[in-house]
């Protein structure tokens, strides 16, 4: 009898030690875009934190220059070589890393910008859920705060990013917000998300429309570079300049009175959501399709609470991949 009860311990003891290396935590494999912008080394961290928050293993790639999607493919390609069990990618372009993913079948979650979706099913990638804030709501949110700044009327220049991508619909939203209003658009000028390009196409808007009331960017970097014109042209305070991402150096230029506002979309946030949404996902979890991080506008009024909360937002905000994980399996 003694034997026989031995035996069964030992039983139990190997299925509890084969079910314990059964847990162990996914890999995660997580590709950003360039470093080089601080909107993304707040992802980072995002990515960071809460990957050492929950003991999970990341490998964690980007390229040096936002701009080198030839480097971004490259980093994707690596770390789907290294056999993951879930996928974090922020995109440069809709396009250019579907391939590099083709054949991925463990789940892919996008964070800050999209891939093209039909194209993605195609390759028969499992798209597990998108993380980011809606640029073309938040490009209204824009537009109504240039709206208030210039009371409804006045001529306002515009700083795209590229010719694709978020930086579009940003723009489309404060278009559609000053609609039917007395603010109109009369220069535009696409900078690749660049504040010395920003500045130089700025200078020139200026120099072409001395009556220029205002400038909405569609990052913080040009608006800060919009900025630097504004004050070499000796008009700092009299041009309304607005941002978006939500950076420390915008916020200290809030303060300063160098720009009127931003729209922060906190990318710590959506790193944070990332790591989540993988490791729920890697369980087996059913993710909602698509997740809004928060948004808010900065100004003067409130620079100094969103200052202190920096990276997080200062307001509260719902996290569905925080509730998943919280459930027992």
């Amino acid at each position: 009898m003694k034997v026989l009860t031995i035996l069964i311990a030992a039983a139990v003891a190997l299925l509890l030690s084969g079910s314990s290396e059964a847990r162990e935590p996914p890999q995660l494999g997580v590709v950003l875009n360039g470093l080089d912008n601080p909107y993304f080394v707040a992802m980072y961290q995002g990515v960071k934190d809460e990957a050492a928050r929950r003991n999970a293993p990341v490998s964690f790639r980007a390229p040096q220059s936002h701009a080198d999607v030839s480097r971004q493919v490259a980093e994707v390609r690596a770390v789907v070589a290294s056999k993951k069990d879930c996928y974090a990618i922020s995109p440069i372009d809709p396009a250019h890393l579907v391939n590099p993913l083709r054949g991925v079948r463990q789940p892919v979650v996008l964070l800050d910008s999209p891939l093209d979706r039909a194209t993605a099913r195609k390759a028969g990638l499992r798209i597990a859920t998108a993380i980011g804030s809606s640029d073309f709501g938040a490009g209204r949110l824009a537009g109504g705060e240039m709206v208030s700044l210039l009371h409804g009327t006045g001529q306002v220049a515009l700083l795209g990013g590229f010719p694709t991508g978020n930086g579009v619909l940003r723009l489309q939203g404060f278009q559609r917000a000053i609609a039917g209003t007395g603010v109109r658009v009369v220069a535009r000028a696409n900078a690749g998300y660049v504040q010395v390009k920003a500045e130089a196409a700025a200078a020139e808007m200026l120099r072409k429309h001395p009556q220029l009331a205002g400038f909405f960017a569609a990052n913080d970097l040009m608006a800060l570079g919009a900025a630097d014109a504004v004050s070499a042209a000796g008009r700092t305070g009299e041009v309304a300049i607005i941002g978006m991402d939500g950076i420390t150096e915008a916020l200290d230029a809030i303060r300063s009175g160098e720009m009127s506002a931003t729209v922060s979309q906190y990318p710590y946030v959506m790193g944070r959501m990332a790591v989540e949404a993988c490791l729920a996902a890697a369980r087996g979890d059913v993710l909602p399709g698509r997740v809004d991080a928060p948004v808010a506008v900065v100004t003067r009024a409130n620079v100094a609470r969103a200052s202190a909360m920096f990276p997080r937002p200062f307001r509260t905000y719902s996290d569905p991949f925080a509730r998943l994980l919280s459930r027992q399996r």
